[in-house]
């Protein structure tokens, strides 16, 4: 398998930023750590190999990046709105920086990209999805959490709420909704087993509220044994990413 590490400058961070990518052909899927952060965690889990037909056979390419997702949610003795801040800069960095690198390493100025994610990546995935539409046509958010002033001890102002899937989805409406719409889908998929406290609740919120705005969406609610880890996140995304990528 091919498979390459860089440092990508972010001049929105002002820092390198590591970069993990897998596969030599195939769609683009970028792929948001858990509260761990690092880009060599897909790798690190197994998760390669899970999906070792689809990037063996030139159908899926992964763009794994470190995120700063200490500095933004999970450090919370530094103020929650410095924290935010830091994170608007990493979404920056994503649509100005890291989304022209993977189009201009597919040779395609304007090829559609997934966005995967477990845990708090899954709310990168979703968050990404629903804001930005027209680059990240599908997400994978296995195990998320959605309500982030969870993460900011209720602190919110208007950065906290646009980046708040379960606040600011209820008020999408006119054109901002039709985006949505005709662009994207979200697939949302959690265990009822250990440790997925909250982040069932979250998923079943987030898919009430798709259901209800109409925006394309797929509800994938695994059974009581399904617990929140790595071992159900490699069967999890093998079997959506097979059924997204796995035909011709």
């Amino acid at each position: 398998m091919k498979k390459r590490l860089e440092r990508i400058h972010s001049p929105q961070l002002d820092r390198g930023v590591s970069l993990w990518s897998y596969g030599h052909w195939g769609l683009p899927l970028v792929v948001f750590p858990t509260a761990a952060g690092f880009a060599h965690e897909w790798e690190a889990q197994g998760m390669l190999e899970a999906l070792g037909p689809l990037l063996d056979g030139g159908r899926l390419k992964l763009y794994c990046p470190e995120s700063n997702v200490a500095e933004a949610w999970t450090k919370r003795d530094t103020d929650p709105a410095w924290r935010i801040r830091r994170h608007v800069l990493f979404e920056r960095f994503v649509v100005e920086t890291l989304v022209p690198y993977i189009r201009l390493d597919c040779r395609s100025p304007a090829i559609g990209i997934g966005a995967a994610g477990a845990s708090l990546g899954a709310f990168y995935a979703a968050n990404l999805a629903l804001k930005h539409p027209e680059i990240f046509r599908w997400a994978l958010c296995m195990s998320g959490r959605y309500s982030m002033t969870h993460f900011t001890d209720g602190f919110s102002d208007t950065e906290v709420y646009f980046n708040n899937p379960l606040a600011f989805v209820p008020n999408l409406n006119g054109e901002a909704l039709e985006r949505i719409r005709r662009n994207t889908h979200l697939v949302l998929v959690c265990g009822q087993g250990a440790y997925e406290e909250g982040c069932i609740e979250e998923t079943q919120a987030l898919a009430d509220l798709c259901q209800a705005k109409g925006i394309p969406h797929e509800r994938d609610i695994w059974g009581p044994d399904v617990a929140h880890s790595w071992t159900w996140w490699q069967r999890q995304a093998k079997y959506h990413l097979t059924r997204k990528f796995g035909q011709g």
